[in-house]
């Protein structure tokens, strides 16, 4: 029996995904689920699973899109499993060709002197002062060619000969939706971007102190994301704008936070969503990011996984930035910057001290968020991360650690 396979609809919205890889070659046995593709869509990148078992006969090239419901492959259910365990059936032998290297000219029969130029040659160098004895020809017999005489031209003190050779490939599907969504909040969105600065010492401080036994109980480290995703969360309530978007000619504000948090994977950028960040502990936020990151590493990041976000973050510091004007993600409205720690020196009552700063940015829409707002926002930020133990813990350390 020939079973079609036919591409699943990866999410709602989506009609089209390309063909990323093949991880199966033409005529191989595949068992039932097992992975023999990656295709991207605009939002993610996922594995195709084998309905059924049996040998595989491929329809469709890597780079090519293929609309939902498109047959991709065969598999010959009633082929049986090659013994030895060998994943692939009896490829095709492919027949050898031979190649005629075509023969080469007759040369003439004339020979030159060594360092003689052509007469186009030696026009060349003599109108740049060259002399024919300082040019090394390539030619028959050591003959100076118009070419060697253009390359030893002085072109405004630029070295030439070098090699400049070029590669070329295509986008894949999901990198290109990244580049249209990013164009789209450019030219769509009256985007600004305000700065400011945080001294991270008292989270170096709490993490000092608590990070082994935090680790020790949860399983999970005590990283910065949760200080910072509890700080957003705070701002948020304390401006509600900024957790807000545009729909048509309505704003849309809403009473939870659905923080995403981007982060690098094998496709390039994800922005993988954590649902309802209000109700999660430092440790339900540390566990949450660590679950998604390793989904989005290991390519098995779902579309659901990365929409409906209401504001993001950003943590360019782990890639050594100093400092950035993030791009907001549509639809949303604000888009927080992370950036690397360097100690510094500052003024601290009076007296210059060596502190762990960091500079925060945030980009948004100012359709909606006056500037007001938004500096507004990114101090209560700067308040919270500075005196965490008040603002984010409740003085209380070792319950909102759950120690």
């Amino acid at each position: 029996m020939i079973l079609e396979m036919r591409v699943p609809s990866p999410g709602e919205s989506i009609t089209e995904v390309e063909i990323a890889e093949w991880l199966v070659a033409d005529g191989d046995y595949v068992e039932k689920d097992q992975a023999i593709a990656e295709v991207d869509s605009d939002k993610a990148t996922l594995e195709l699973p084998a309905e059924a078992s049996g040998v595989i006969t491929l329809k469709a090239e890597e780079g090519d899109a293929v609309n939902v419901g498109e047959v991709v492959c065969l598999i010959d259910t009633s082929a049986e499993a090659p013994a030895g365990g060998e994943a692939k059936a009896d490829a095709p032998k492919v027949e050898e060709k031979k190649v005629e290297v075509p023969k080469a000219a007759p040369a003439d029969n004339k020979t030159y002197a060594t360092g003689t130029a052509a007469p186009a040659a030696k026009k060349i160098l003599d109108e740049k002062g060259i002399a024919t004895t300082e040019v090394s020809g390539t030619g028959r017999d050591g003959r100076i060619t118009k070419e060697d005489a253009v390359k030893a031209i002085p072109s405004m003190g630029t070295p030439t000969g070098g090699a400049r050779s070029t590669g070329r490939k295509k986008m894949s599907m999901l990198r290109r939706k990244v580049a249209e969504r990013l164009v789209e909040a450019k030219n769509t969105t009256a985007m600004l971007t305000t700065f400011n600065e945080v001294d991270m010492q008292p989270i170096f401080d709490l993490r000092k102190e608590y990070k082994e036994d935090f680790k020790a109980k949860h399983g999970v480290g005590l990283g910065f994301m949760s200080f910072f995703s509890k700080a957003v969360v705070r701002a948020l309530q304390l401006y509600p704008d900024v957790n807000s978007m545009i729909d048509g000619k309505e704003m849309i504000t809403f009473d939870y936070c659905d923080i995403s948090i981007a982060v690098s994977g094998p496709k390039g950028l994800m922005v993988p969503v954590m649902r309802n960040t209000e109700t999660l502990t430092f440790r339900g936020v540390e566990a949450e990011i660590k679950r998604l990151a390793i989904r989005a590493r290991d390519g098995k990041i779902t579309v659901d996984e990365m929409t409906g976000g209401t504001f993001t973050i950003s943590n360019g510091g782990v890639f050594g930035s100093m400092m950035s004007t993030p791009i907001i993600n549509p639809p949303q409205s604000g888009i927080l910057g992370m950036h690397n720690i360097i100690e510094r020196p500052v003024a601290i009552d009076g007296q210059v001290v060596i502190r762990p700063m960091m500079y925060l940015a945030l980009s948004y829409d100012h359709r909606i968020i006056d500037g007001k707002e938004s500096v507004g926002f990114l101090v209560a930020i700067k308040e919270a991360l500075e005196n965490p133990v008040e603002l984010l813990m409740n003085n209380d350390i070792k319950k909102a650690l759950e120690m």
